[in-house]
């Protein structure tokens, strides 16, 4: 049997001795942009799109929406696993076979994203109260031949849903399962369920040797992952989400410091994608850069009054025009 995508990430992570690294799907940020910023800063071993609906895929009127979202640029190394959402199997078998021509090598099935919106449309965390429908979901996903994965939460009311949802779940092989340790009525407002990954994986040993673990919420760096693969052995791979946003660095192998000057480097970067993106693709919300700021302006005085400043701004021009104060600032100082 020819190796597939995972296969390849399972070998190199044996490799290593290391867990595999994702960057978890996120509503607009992880786009081509963001995914190429990343990969800059330090890229980790598996990338995601941000979620898709599955019908809009192939709908002859809203297929061109969503174009965005599955664009991959030539520039990037690493082709992201294509994230779906919805509760129409047969839109995810034409969804898959549609993405499955457009080059991507892999699938990953939205079951746990929390938005009341995705929830109230069936998809998402909704699933976990569907669980044939989640079923009958994963089974016409592999009928393009891709290797499917499974992104969810332990449950959607209650930590002990988990008991039913998760074997459930691993019964319907897929290639990873990756589960977010916490429900969809907790959201983010506790802290993620870490003292349930022994029996997470029990679950697994016993169902589903075959597919992989993958956990998320509350890892911020690399560092992190790995001690928890190491206090939990049998984890196959960790998945960072909001810790992108604290530290673009944080798949780094060797952490190191870096200067504010490294920081607005990348934010240039980033803004730099963005105007390619427009020129090349299509036009493309400045607003929604807006949320990335504040990756890059820390470690200064009156970092928060040019963060301000920058969420107030209208164009990649603008937002030059202080990073180049900044830099000043910060050579004032030096």
């Amino acid at each position: 049997m020819t190796a597939d995508f995972w296969d390849h990430i399972q070998t190199n992570a044996k490799k290593s001795g290391e867990p595999f690294f994702s960057l978890a799907p996120m509503e607009a940020v992880t786009d081509s942009v963001f995914r190429q910023v990343v990969a800059k800063a330090a890229a980790p071993d598996v990338f995601n799109t941000e979620f898709t609906n599955a019908l809009s895929i192939t709908h002859p009127k809203a297929k061109f929406s969503v174009m965005g979202r599955l664009h991959v640029s030539p520039n990037e190394q690493q082709r992201p696993v294509v994230q779906l959402w919805g509760d129409q199997p047969e839109a995810f078998a034409r969804a898959a076979e549609a993405v499955k021509n457009q080059g991507f090598k892999a699938i990953d099935l939205n079951m746990g994203c929390p938005d009341s919106t995705v929830v109230k449309n069936g998809g998402g965390s909704d699933l976990i109260r569907h669980m044939q429908t989640a079923a009958d979901v994963i089974a016409a996903s592999k009928m393009a031949g891709l290797p499917v994965s499974v992104k969810t939460r332990l449950g959607f009311s209650r930590v002990d849903e988990m008991n039913d949802w998760l074997p459930w779940l691993l019964r319907q092989d897929v290639r990873v399962l990756t589960v977010h340790l916490r429900t969809r009525k907790e959201m983010s407002k506790v802290p993620a369920h870490f003292e349930l990954i022994d029996q997470i994986v029990k679950m697994r040993d016993k169902i589903a040797p075959q597919t992989m673990l993958q956990i998320n919420g509350d890892i911020k760096t690399r560092r992190q992952g790995i001690e928890l693969a190491e206090q939990h052995p049998g984890l196959d791979g960790i998945m960072i989400g909001r810790g992108i946003f604290e530290n673009p660095y944080c798949f780094e192998k060797t952490p190191q410091q870096h200067s504010l000057g490294e920081l607005l480097d990348l934010f240039e970067f980033q803004l730099d994608l963005y105007d390619q993106y427009v020129a090349e693709v299509g036009p493309k919300r400045f607003e929604a850069l807006r949320r990335f700021f504040k990756i890059y302006v820390r470690g200064l005085a009156e970092a928060a009054k040019y963060r301000d400043r920058l969420v107030n701004t209208h164009s990649s021009d603008e937002a030059r025009a202080i990073i180049t104060e900044l830099r000043e600032r910060a050579c004032s100082f030096s």
